[in-house]
């Protein structure tokens, strides 16, 4: 049986999706962030040796990072479905090219917010907090809200062609995109851009999205 290590209000949502989308039977294994510093629990180090999800495991076989764990998904139970052909230039081209970005290129700003957010927060002498609160704030305005707008702006235009990121039909591109821009509705404003927004109320409409919901519990970037 193919087992889902699924870390709450994180990246694995997206892979019990894509589970759904392909009606593979799945079991999940439940792991919890620690409350104080948001991080996933030791117990993960146990399946691998970074401790992080998601993680899959079918049979013997190990699979972590979300952009290879949905494209093993893919090819091994796909049957064709969710990704263009093999040597379909340019579709295949434009489908591999959002497999990567979404955590090549999306989601290292957004990482840098949440940091940013945070600096002024931690623990530290109060005459130093001031000064870590500027740091934070001239972080974002200076180099980090620039570079969402730039890539927010690039996504939009780019689903202004089409409806799905690799065409006029849903792939898994659009699964490994979807974490990247509900993390950026919720942290950066993401929503606000009308082709963004609607690519959201898209995949939250599909029986399968709203099915991994159920299965996988609390979710924080659906709403």
């Amino acid at each position: 049986m193919l087992t889902v290590h699924h870390l709450n209000n994180s990246r694995s949502q997206r892979v019990l999706w894509m589970l759904e989308e392909l009606g593979v039977p799945y079991e999940i294994r439940r792991y919890e962030r620690d409350p104080q510093t948001m991080l996933a629990p030791p117990e993960l180090r146990a399946v691998h040796p970074l401790g992080k999800s998601p993680v899959v495991t079918d049979g013997a076989l190990v699979v972590a990072e979300s952009g290879a764990i949905i494209e093993y998904l893919v090819d091994r139970y796909g049957d064709g479905r969710f990704a263009p052909p093999h040597g379909a230039a340019p579709q295949r081209v434009r489908y591999n090219y959002w497999m990567h970005y979404a955590e090549g290129s999306a989601m290292p700003p957004l990482l840098l917010k949440l940091v940013a957010s945070r600096i002024g927060k931690a623990k530290m002498p109060f005459f130093a907090r001031p000064i870590a609160r500027r740091i934070g704030e001239t972080l974002q305005r200076g180099f980090i809200d620039p570079q969402l707008k730039l890539h927010f702006g690039y996504i939009e235009s780019e689903l202004a062609k089409s409806p799905w990121f690799a065409g006029d039909t849903f792939s898994a591109a659009d699964v490994q995109m979807s974490f990247p821009l509900e993390a950026g509705s919720q942290r950066a404003g993401a929503k606000d851009w009308p082709h963004i927004r609607a690519f959201l109320e898209r995949i939250h409409a599909r029986p399968a999205y709203r099915r991994a919901l159920e299965r996988g519990g609390r979710y924080d970037y659906a709403g």
